[in-house]
């Protein structure tokens, strides 16, 4: 896929489809991040076999699930569906940054936002996968949404920000909203709190990343040397908010981070066996329902079941983590914002429609790779393999 690549990294230029990302150290620029990453989108689909374990347990945490226009409940299937599942699925992660259970230990916040959003599809043969990330800045429609206390619907928008779409209808105005933008049907979604991030990164005890220079964000507490460190818990977290530390100090360099995280967090899954451990898959499957909203489609074990055995045999190469193409420095109500850009967004979700394999160009980083300016050698980051 020569015609869609990154034909940017920089500020004030196309930002194009960059795959997962390399950090560099960079001085503190703006103010601390309110999200956390799309780590969900992988840990959670990776549950193959917890329903044989036990699904009493895991059942009871994920409630009745949140309901999803256009979209009926899943029949629940039990835990005798082990089977792998049968088709190509579209599922969005979200990352919201104001759980109430949190208290004001990330900060006081007077507003929920989907500050992460991640869209995975699998391939109908199982044989590609590509995880997309959106901007939080993206300007976008945001349609008219089920108010979540069910007092009436909220007007539709022409032109906003895509993290204002949870304060609109929570999760459901989210996926109407990326729906809408990517022209792809979203059968699963699910949010993930700050606690759930933490949680789950303890439950595959850690995941490998390597930096090229220490990188120091006082925002987010990240203190991390050169080289590899495994981070699990709170570094995990941190390293996944931490924006001062990396690329541009923007959301877009962060994005490469979560990416590169995303990108060794696979990895790490399909190496040291999880998907066949059930010790392992318990207690990631425990702490994804106990910290996630997830749709009515996907709060069945039976189901989550299929999904990760669809994923076991997966090529790790035929992944691909990609950013929605955008734009930046533009004026009126994309001034400050990511303007979508129209015609790479298009040969991208043609791709992804029609099931094809593609590759990016070796030039195809995030702004998190990219070398500023006037500055020294380009330090990055990447997964450690």
């Amino acid at each position: 896929m020569n015609d869609v690549r990154d034909r940017s990294h920089r500020l004030n230029r196309a930002t194009g489809i960059a795959r997962h990302g390399r950090l560099r150290h960079r001085n503190p620029v703006g103010t601390a991040m309110k999200a956390l990453s799309g780590v969900a989108a992988v840990a959670l689909v990776s549950t193959a076999s917890v329903a044989a374990i036990a699904a009493k347990q895991v059942t009871d945490d994920f409630g009745d699930g949140v309901a999803i226009q256009g979209q009926p409940a899943q029949p629940a299937k039990g835990p005798a569906a082990l089977s792998s599942y049968q088709g190509g699925f579209n599922m969005l992660v979200v990352g919201t940054d104001n759980d109430p259970e949190q208290g004001t230990a990330y900060g006081e916040r007077d507003a929920t936002l989907n500050d992460v959003n991640i869209l995975l599809h699998v391939s109908a043969d199982h044989t590609n996968a590509t995880a997309v990330s959106i901007p939080r800045d993206l300007v976008t429609p945001i349609p008219a949404c089920r108010k979540q206390d069910g007092s009436g619907t909220t007007p539709a928008m022409a032109a906003q920000p895509i993290n204002s779409a949870w304060g609109e209808g929570g999760l459901n105005c989210v996926v109407q909203t990326v729906q809408g933008l990517t022209g792809l049907d979203v059968q699963y979604s699910a949010a993930v709190s700050f606690q759930g991030v933490i949680e789950m990164s303890n439950a595959i005890g850690g995941v490998p990343v390597c930096v090229a220079q220490p990188i120091h964000d006082r925002y987010t507490g990240l203190d991390l040397p050169q080289g590899t460190s495994t981070l699990q818990g709170d570094q995990a977290l941190a390293f996944l908010r931490s924006r001062h530390g990396v690329g541009d100090g923007s959301d877009l360099g962060r994005i490469s981070s979560q990416q590169a995280f995303l990108s060794s967090l696979l990895r790490t899954v399909k190496s040291n066996d999880t998907l066949t451990s059930p010790p392992t898959l318990y207690k990631l499957a425990r702490a994804a329902a106990s910290n996630m909203q997830l749709s009515q489609s996907l709060n069945d074990a039976g189901t989550m079941v299929e999904m990760g055995r669809a994923l076991q045999d997966l090529p790790l190469a035929q992944v691909n983590f990609v950013q929605y193409p955008g734009t930046t420095g533009g004026t009126g109500v994309y001034s400050g914002k990511v303007q979508p850009s129209a015609e790479l967004a298009a040969q991208l979700f043609a791709k992804i429609r029609a099931d094809q394999s593609f590759s990016l160009g070796a030039d195809s980083t995030g702004i998190g790779a990219e070398r500023a300016a006037g500055a020294g050698s380009a330090a990055g980051a990447s997964a450690a393999g």
